[in-house]
């Protein structure tokens, strides 16, 4: 097992991830509010917009204008979700720093989620990375359902990293091993990041991971990535959001109960847990509901 390091940068995806599947369907001017809060809590990336089919996932439908609202802050990388061709085209045109592409590791979920085979998303990228890079953008690419997939149950480690390897050869810059349904455990995570950094050695990829927490292990699962030596994770504020194309698939992690168990381990993150937690309850004030996070409810340790 690597050493740990002792620092983490969080991708905060509440805007994009933690909406996608809501039913409550915020205004523009509430996703700026959210996007600022979540800047304004120390969250140096921040995924804020999908260039999706409204008509399939009609939360991001306003994603231009979104971006366009966007304060521009030094400090603070925005990035959108791109699934092909025509959604890049569309992001290019925007002020975003980074797009993520995405490539289910199995081809039901990937023809149900893209109407593309997995050999077909894995085109998709090996396309848009060089005129990404081109353009400015940094870029990453998510391997959704990477620890099992809702429609074909359990997925070999060997197909995760062979597809890791294809990813890593098209240039990307950054590789994200995604639990999208919430069934890794912190072994499974130590077995499949060995796997995928050792298929994409020699590369200039780096590895990220995003896990949920539908059946309650995603916490356990995000600190067995950092053990393993990954350095960028992901959460949402709140701990909204799912992916709407996998049966019951909620869970994102809470970005404010995640903060809290890094930060008690001696993990730097460069957030601030009270702005985080005053940000997770106006946005469940927004949305007119309790959010799934824990900490803003039992506050921090010790107490102020």
């Amino acid at each position: 097992m690597d050493a740990p390091t002792e620092s983490v940068t969080i991708v905060e995806v509440a805007p994009r991830d933690g909406l996608q599947n809501d039913p409550a369907l915020l205004s523009t001017e509430a996703k700026l509010e959210l996007i600022e809060r979540c800047a304004a809590a120390g969250a140096q990336r921040i995924e804020v917009a999908s260039f999706v089919n409204p008509r399939r996932v009609p939360q991001m439908a306003d994603a231009e204008q979104v971006i366009a609202g966007l304060p521009q802050r030094a400090d603070t990388s925005y990035i959108g979700l791109v699934l092909n061709e025509r959604g890049f085209q569309r992001a290019e045109q925007t002020a975003l720093q980074e797009i993520n592409m995405v490539v289910m590791v199995t081809d039901e979920f990937s023809q149900r989620n893209q109407g593309m085979s997995t050999r077909e998303a894995i085109a998709a990228v090996a396309a848009i990375t060089p005129a990404a890079k081109a353009a400015g953008l940094h870029t990453s690419v998510t391997m959704s359902a990477s620890f099992g997939c809702p429609y074909t149950g359990e997925v070999p480690v060997g197909r995760v990293a062979d597809i890791a390897a294809e990813l890593a050869a098209t240039g990307v810059a950054e590789v994200a091993i995604a639990d999208t349904i919430g069934v890794a455990v912190p072994r499974d995570v130590h077995t499949r990041v060995a796997a995928v950094r050792a298929a994409v050695a020699g590369t200039p990829a780096t590895l990220r991971v995003h896990v949920h927490n539908t059946r309650n292990t995603g916490y356990a699962s995000a600190l067995a990535a950092y053990e393993a030596g990954v350095t960028v994770l992901d959460s949402s504020l709140g701990g909204i959001g799912g992916c709407p194309f996998a049966p019951n698939a909620t869970g994102n992690i809470a970005t404010e109960d995640l903060v809290f168990a890094l930060e008690r381990s001696g993990v730097h993150t460069g957030l601030d847990l009270d702005a985080l937690c005053r940000a997770s309850e106006w946005l469940a004030g927004v949305l007119g509901r309790p959010v799934p996070s824990l900490l803003p409810k039992a506050g921090g340790f010790p107490p102020a």
